[in-house]
């Protein structure tokens, strides 16, 4: 079944192994005595980080060195802290540079602000469902769609639980693959509810605001702006209309079909400035056409690791309801940032002015509590 070999070729082949153990043992810098070696590249090093595999991948040897201009080279196993006398017989064959500083990835900005703010950032393409946001949610606009709840008291002493469960996402865009600060066209949409629940004796659903659209992103260097259409609608609790007879015949039938505008800017990488203005088209249960919010953000640029960074976030948002009085809310505590520019946050809260819930837009709220929250 088996083919026996002559034994003469076992002899020669284990004689041929053992010269070329030999040779790799203790004679890895022969070749410098003779150009005609098949692999005169075996000892060096690129500076990609290990050894040339085959003489396809080495540099191109224009002229054979003489043996004194090979004084300094060091095979893999030499000094590693000596290094040619003279390199003028090398000629690299790609390109690349002959050496990398690792403490420019080890401990340089993790996201500089050339890299940030450039022009293009890249070329441009067409992407479906893109990594990212162009124009992301304002951490502290407390109608942004996003994943979080607040567990606050308002004034009076009562406690409540205010829940965001929404999401914002990216369905096309004609830009570059930076999901930290992409630039180019972009379409989103996004959706939340907003519910208010009791916290001090029951868990009940007291009030719930919902929100849904869709708009047209730009970004551009520091720059970004959308365009778009935003609906927003407040609805009674179930669990509260039934401890509270008639509330139903009372409760209001807010509604706001509103076109948005909105601009931001990032003076540094690590502070946002925004503004936006929205204009109803459709306002019934005392909501009227006209809204502005604007407000900051600061915290370090770039994805933060496991350490994470401190954040702080004020907003301010006026409307036309309450003769352009509104609310004013501050946020700050600890900040995580993922590669896609994700961001998870936990700390305190503060709101103070007309009621962030749109059942009782026009009552005044004081609230200070705790919040978690996970933006897009």
């Amino acid at each position: 079944m088996f083919r026996r070999y002559p034994s003469r070729h076992v002899g020669w082949c284990l004689v041929l192994a053992l010269i070329a153990f030999a040779n790799c043992a203790f004679g890895q810098s022969n070749w410098m005595d003779s150009p005609s070696s098949a692999n005169p590249y075996s000892g060096l090093v690129s500076s990609r980080g290990g050894p040339y595999p085959s003489t396809a991948a080495a540099p191109v040897v224009t002229n054979w060195p003489t043996q004194s201009e090979l004084s300094g080279v060091v095979p893999v196993d030499g000094n590693p802290n000596l290094s040619p006398t003279s390199a003028n017989w090398i000629m690299p064959g790609d390109g690349q540079p002959d050496c990398v500083d690792a403490n420019v990835y080890c401990e340089g900005d993790p996201y500089p602000q050339q890299a940030m703010f450039g022009e293009t950032g890249g070329p441009w393409f067409w992407q479906v469902l893109p990594n990212g946001l162009i124009y992301r949610t304002y951490w502290a606009g407390v109608h942004e769609p996003r994943m979080g709840v607040v567990m606050m008291r308002k004034n009076g002493g009562n406690s409540f639980w205010d829940a965001t469960v929404g999401a914002r996402v990216a369905l096309l865009r004609f830009g570059n693959g930076d999901p930290l600060h992409p630039q180019g066209w972009e379409f989103d949409v996004d959706g939340a509810a907003l519910p208010r629940l009791t916290l001090d004796n029951v868990r009940d659903l007291e009030t719930v605001d919902f929100r849904g659209g869709a708009f047209g992103a730009y970004g551009i260097g520091a720059w970004q702006f959308k365009v778009g259409y935003d609906h927003l609608s407040s609805h009674l609790g179930d669990e509260f209309a039934i401890a509270h007879p008639g509330s139903l015949a009372d409760r209001i039938n807010y509604v706001r079909d509103s076109l948005i505008a909105g601009a931001s800017y990032y003076p540094v990488p690590e502070m946002r400035l925004y503004s936006e203005v929205g204009y109803a088209m459709n306002a019934t249960g005392g909501a009227e056409p006209w809204e502005f919010q604007f407000g900051t953000e600061l915290a370090q640029a770039g994805p933060t690791g496991l350490a994470g960074t401190p954040f702080l976030a004020l907003n301010a948002h006026l409307r036309e309801e309450v003769d352009f009085g509104g609310d004013f809310t501050a946020q700050a505590g600890w900040l995580w940032r993922g590669m896609s520019g994700q961001t998870m946050r936990i700390g305190a809260h503060y709101f103070n002015g007309k009621s962030s819930q749109y059942q009782t837009y026009n009552e005044f709220e004081q609230q200070v509590g705790l919040g978690l929250w996970y933006d897009f």
